[in-house]
């Protein structure tokens, strides 16, 4: 299977798909200097964000899939050179909405989770 959306992303922010399948992905980033938030080398939670969320929509990985809701749990903090691995599974299905459920580890401890409310809808949600 191939990855069908957010194609033009920057996967060096916010992480490169290393397994799709129905219903699953597994993304991976690695830390660097853009995502410094301080002098200690803590990276900005928005960085995981970004991770568990195109991790997210790799799960569902239908073109037009948009996030309508997220609940995200920052258990430990992440520094200057981790890499990260996020995995995403489809948790419900209900007409076109997705439940997601995300876990981020870095060497296989958990540093994040949450799950995310996606949304697919027919056309393009900047489509008139």
């Amino acid at each position: 299977m191939r990855l069908r959306t957010h194609l033009k992303i920057d996967r060096s922010l916010s992480g490169e798909v290393v397994e799709i399948s129905e219903g699953y992905a597994k993304l991976r980033l690695k830390t660097d200097h853009r995502m410094v938030a301080d002098e200690t080398g803590l990276i900005h939670g928005g960085f995981i964000f970004s991770l568990a969320d195109f991790c997210a929509m790799a799960t569902v990985n239908e073109p037009t899939v948009v996030l309508a809701q997220a609940s995200m749990k920052f258990i430990k903090p992440v520094i200057l050179g981790d890499e990260m691995e996020a995995e995403g599974r489809l948790i419900r299905s209900e007409g076109k909405k997705r439940w997601v459920q995300v876990e981020v580890k870095r060497k296989g401890e958990k540093v994040a989770e949450g799950e995310f409310l996606c949304v697919v809808p027919e056309r393009h949600v900047l489509s008139q």
